[in-house]
């Protein structure tokens, strides 16, 4: 059973599993650092950092 390349419907390549090359590995990679995916949650309240001494 052959798989398929999420970016472009290729049949995949072992060495690029689950993509079919490393161009296509990349698009993905440069879709996570825009940000265009995201997994769903609840954003967490930053802290603010206490820079008082008690």
């Amino acid at each position: 059973m052959s798989s398929i390349c999420p970016i472009c419907k290729k049949p995949t390549v072992f060495e690029y599993r689950p993509f079919c090359s490393k161009r296509c590995a990349d698009i993905d990679l440069a879709r996570w650092f825009r940000g265009d995916y995201k997994i769903p949650g609840e954003e967490e309240e930053k802290e603010e950092e206490n820079t008082e001494e008690e």
